[in-house]
């Protein structure tokens, strides 16, 4: 084992939390490791997500980092001068019944009220809004247009070129075995390779997290959750935003799909029940299931070809909220992690989020509203839109 490296904060996880927080930070002048157990950044769940970035979430916390999430990334062209393929096409939420719409509505009324752009749409408007969504029994949806997409891919790329260039380092095929503490706080990082010492560790490892944290005494209520995504052939411009069909079917809960600015339709379902497991394998069930929900929903794609499936894994918590913040009996400990398969709209937020964190400049409307996400809550609160 080389001898001790000093940095001033270590990231576990080179993905969609990871990479970000290390840019902030190293951009705001502190010295920065990743580590991670995989051969280059992106390799684990960021690499399996769809791109979708939304705030219209129903957890205060969620909504401030996944707006902060969208300004960066609608911004990033100009800021940075790098294609991200950022699009806001938009959320929609479609609605079949009365529970469902009457749920929605007072979502929605909640999510006016913290100013967030939305609205119900009855059917016919939805209608001119999506022209090819299955008309029969709909009564309507919502919309949040400044809502998007972007490719998880090229902002992991430009995130970690960025986080180089400001001076983070990035250690690959290492593994973190050890947290060093002294005095109730952290100290250092032991690897399969080296050791290290250290004023701040972030656990942003997502579906492995539990493993990290294990390391120091942790049962963190993270669970891998595996799921399936596909993407079709490129059809000519038929919709904008992101459908999300809330129906429970045979193997789902829901279904979710938006057109790619290439004309490629993109697909996910939420599996029901869950697959726990890392497991990351394609399977055959997926796509019979997956295709009959797409048609259902828009028709006309029933002719569409599919060009690929694949699969990944959720990091998920037990309400579908992730886990944010400096652990009480641990200092320098900081989770960034559990975010449910949302892990790359909400990456950038949080990432910007620790930054003011270890820095000390979070406001106190901040603080509080991040006190929802802290590994000791009560877990009682589930996100009503997952």
């Amino acid at each position: 084992m080389t001898n001790t490296q000093n940095f001033d904060v270590i990231i576990a996880g080179a993905g969609s939390i990871g990479v970000p927080s290390a840019y902030y930070l190293a951009d705001a002048g502190f010295s920065v490791l990743v580590i991670d157990p995989l051969a280059s950044n992106g390799q684990g769940s960021n690499k399996h997500a769809i791109g979708g970035v939304r705030a219209t979430h129903t957890n205060l916390a969620k909504i401030k980092i996944s707006r902060k999430s969208i300004e960066i990334l609608s911004n990033w062209e100009a800021e940075h001068g790098e294609d991200i393929e950022w699009h806001s096409g938009g959320y929609s939420f479609v609605a079949y019944d009365e529970p469902t719409k009457q749920d929605l509505l007072d979502i929605v009324h909640f999510q006016q009220s913290l100013n967030l752009n939305i609205q119900w749409l009855e059917r016919d408007d939805m209608i001119a809004l999506v022209p090819d969504i299955n008309p029969d029994g709909l009564i309507g949806g919502t919309i949040a247009p400044e809502d998007g997409h972007a490719s998880p891919l090229k902002v992991n790329y430009s995130y970690h070129r960025l986080a180089v260039q400001a001076g983070a380092k990035f250690h690959f095929k290492e593994k973190v075995t050890g947290i060093i503490q002294n005095g109730g706080r952290v100290e250092g990082v032991i690897t399969d390779k080296a050791k290290y010492s250290c004023s701040y560790f972030i656990d942003a490892a997502g579906s492995w997290s539990a493993e990290i944290s294990k390391l120091i005494g942790i049962d963190l209520k993270v669970k891998p959750d595996a799921h399936q995504g596909g993407i079709t052939e490129a059809v000519a411009p038929m919709f904008d935003p992101m459908i999300i069909d809330l129906r429970p079917r045979p193997g789902s809960s829901n279904f979710y799909f938006y057109q790619h600015p290439s004309g490629k339709i993109v697909f996910c379902v939420t599996p029901e029940p869950s697959i726990y497991g890392h497991f990351d394998d394609d399977t055959s069930d997926f796509l019979p299931y997956a295709a009959q929900r797409l048609i259902e929903t828009m028709p006309r794609l029933a002719n569409i070809r599919v060009r690929r499936t694949w699969r990944g894994t959720y990091p998920m918590t037990p309400d579908g909220n992730p886990i944010f913040g400096e652990f009480p009996g641990l200092k320098g400990f900081i989770h960034a992690t559990g975010t449910c398969g949302q892990g790359f709209m909400l990456g950038p937020g949080i990432g910007w989020y620790i930054k003011k964190l270890i820095t000390n400049t979070l406001s106190d409307d901040e603080r509080a509203s991040m006190e929802s996400l802290r590994l000791d809550r009560d877990y009682s609160e589930a996100e009503k839109l997952m």
